[in-house]
């Protein structure tokens, strides 16, 4: 063909799909005629050769009868695209399609909105088979009926794949194997039956060339394929959303497919709770997906020994058995959306590489998962309800070694509980090595109770703890009984300017001098001293107690004989509590004789916290010196008693 007939035979289809594409009313015969004239002017390879990326739309507004009542969504030289077929206009697609005889250069075609019947949509088919066309795909396929036996010619085909989704059959009674057995004995590599609420589909009768079946989203059930032999080169096989429930038949389903390799089954009903018969695979298979489902813990009774790559997402699963059989080939594990309460270990999966484990029921998964699990090297944990504790942190710690193992860290990776935690990120988390560490914790608690005891016993000798308890004992239960015998007397009457503490040593210096010195003339001094004035009948903690309380001062006669004295201590341990219960200063202390520090009690650490606190006054050995010494010890007790005169402590007021 000359270049000068090339532009002519261009120039004249420009012209003829231009007046067809903004006419409205073409009728058949010149359609016809345009094509035939097309057709007989030009070898169909050069026909097909120059039809590159025209767009045709063929419209009627009308609905003449004459003109075409399709619509071209697109036509390229491998690809054309139509729509709104229905019975009115399907012998004129037939007609179209005939001129795409094999060898042309038409191979995929895409039919949407198909409204025909079972004879129309067969004749279409039938067409296709004989036609250069090698993938057809239907979408939306209404109004189905009239289904009938139908004598399919499946010979010199070019046909490939055959995809049909949202098939509607609105025949109510017809053979079901007037319908599938044209589908299940297609000589094609692939086969996609989507969406169309497909209930069964036949074994075919010979050894089939599917190599892919695609039956997402319809209503097959347990009953397919079972004991069907003839699906030896089949490959992949996809039966999501569908209703399948037994794991064990679907077993029994594949057992006979003896190149299949990846098995979707994902978003079924399927329960395994373990049989009696054990699972057949085929032992090709590598690939299986059973997400979405109500699978539990026994799944791991039934599951391919060869497979590779496993999909358990969105059951029920609480645990990976520990008895279970060894998938030695398996390297993707999925376990996401399930109830694991803890990542489970590698003893089946020796070759596991890749664990999904989000979004379960884990709180502190095991540090020891990488060293059971040494050739995994993705982990995708994140989205658990995490415990931050001290086995978390040894969790986190295992991530910082492991080399970037965890999937979406640290994002993915938040306390759960407890509450005042919730929100934090694990790498933010952390705790002491004293909380974390038992046996750290033990022998600190153990160093802390032996010092602790030390200190008890410290206290116990050097300072005689027991005896302040004791003394604090008494006092409390004087004062308890005090309460109940006089209950309105809440408060003594002060009867005495003081009360004389000594050593029994040091008696003829407070009879010659004190006593004598502090009582004589007018307006002398009350004092109280444990010979005259305690009551007989009653403890002498209850006398002293009672002689300190009704006393203005309490005077103690310091000398290295009143360190010595038991009764001295008692005395000076009960004015000293009632200096500060009371909040007074009622203590006089005046040193008879020096007292070395060394001869002082441990236990008289308060004497010596007074010695060194408070003044007190030093008996002088010179008598000028007396006259003041005594002058200042009756200033330092003068007070206006209520009662003038009292005998004794213990009576009445």
């Amino acid at each position: 063909m000359t270049e000068n007939t090339r532009s002519l035979r261009n120039f004249f289809l420009y012209k003829c799909l231009f007046v067809l594409t903004f006419w409205n009313h073409v009728s058949l015969s010149v359609e016809n005629e345009l094509f035939t004239s097309v057709s007989n002017n030009f070898p169909e390879d050069s026909y097909d050769n120059k039809i590159k990326s025209l767009l045709l739309l063929y419209t009627n507004r009308h609905q003449s009868e004459a003109s075409f009542d399709w619509v071209v969504i697109q036509n390229t030289t491998e690809s054309l695209s139509l729509s709104e077929i229905t019975n009115g206009n399907v012998k004129k697609l037939i007609a179209l399609l005939s001129n795409f005889r094999q060898g042309s250069r038409l191979q995929n075609l895409t039919l949407t909105n198909v409204s025909v019947d079972w004879s129309a949509l067969t004749d279409i088919l039938q067409t296709v088979w004989h036609s250069s066309i090698e993938y057809c795909n239907i979408n939306g396929i209404t109004q189905l009926s009239e289904i009938e036996s139908y004598d399919f010619d499946y010979s010199g085909t070019s046909m490939k794949a055959l995809t049909m989704k949202k098939v509607l059959i609105t025949d109510l009674y017809f053979s079901q194997d007037n319908l599938y057995k044209i589908f299940a004995n297609m000589n094609i590599e692939a086969l996609t039956i989507a969406e169309s609420e497909m209930i069964h589909m036949l074994c075919p009768l010979f050894d089939s060339p599917f190599r892919y079946l695609n039956f997402l989203k319809n209503d097959l059930t347990d009953l397919l394929f079972q004991k069907c032999d003839k699906l030896i080169q089949l490959e992949t096989l996809i039966l999501q959303s569908n209703k399948f429930e037994s794991l064990l038949k679907v077993s029994f389903m594949t057992s006979h497919m003896k190149s299949l390799k990846y098995l979707d089954m994902s978003s079924n009903l399927l329960r395994h709770d373990g049989a009696d018969e054990q699972c057949q695979w085929a032992e090709s298979l590598s690939e299986l997906d059973l997400s979405s489902n109500q699978l539990t813990d026994a799944v791991f009774e039934c599951l391919p020994v060869n497979i590779k790559k496993l999909d358990l997402q969105n059951n029920q699963i609480a645990s990976v058995p520990k008895g279970m059989a060894e998938l030695k080939s398996l390297k993707e594990l999925n376990l996401a959306s399930n109830r694991l309460a803890d990542l489970p270990g590698c003893s089946g999966f020796t070759s596991l590489e890749f664990l999904n484990t989000e979004m379960n029921s884990i709180l502190t998964p095991s540090a020891d998962f990488f060293q059971s699990c040494p050739k995994v090297r993705e982990l995708q944990a994140g989205h658990n309800p995490f415990r931050c504790s001290c086995e978390l942190q040894d969790f986190v710690r295992l991530e910082r070694h492991s080399g970037g193992k965890l999937f979406g860290w640290p994002a993915a990776y938040m306390c759960e509980y407890p509450e005042d935690l919730r929100g934090t990120q694990l790498k933010d988390f952390h705790l002491t090595e004293l909380a974390c560490n038992t046996m750290l914790l033990l022998v600190t608690a153990l160093l802390l109770m032996l010092l602790l005891v030390a200190v008890v016993a410290f206290l116990c000798i050097y300072l005689d703890v027991p005896w302040y308890l004791r003394m604090t004992w008494q006092w409390t239960q004087t004062k308890r009984r005090a309460w109940h015998s006089h209950p309105k007397e809440q408060e003594a009457i002060l009867q005495f300017h003081a009360f004389i503490s000594y050593s029994e040593r040091d008696s003829l210096w407070v009879k010659n001098e004190l006593i004598p010195n502090l009582e004589k003339g007018e307006g002398g001094v009350q004092l109280c001293q444990h010979e005259r004035n305690f009551v007989p009948g009653k403890s002498i903690v209850e006398n002293i107690i009672n002689c300190i309380e009704k006393s203005y001062k309490s005077i103690f006669v310091l000398s290295p004989n009143f360190v010595q004295s038991e009764w001295c201590h008692y005395e000076l341990y009960f004015a000293h509590h009632k200096l500060f219960s009371e909040n007074s200063n009622s203590l006089i202390l005046i040193l008879l004789e020096p007292i070395p520090p060394y001869i002082i009690p441990a236990r008289y650490h308060k004497l010596k916290a007074l010695m060194a606190k408070r003044t007190y006054l030093e008996w002088p050995k010179e008598r000028s010196k007396r006259a003041l010494f005594w002058a200042n010890l009756r200033a330092s007790i003068s007070y206006n008693l209520p009662m003038a005169d009292a005998e004794r402590c213990g009576e009445a007021d």
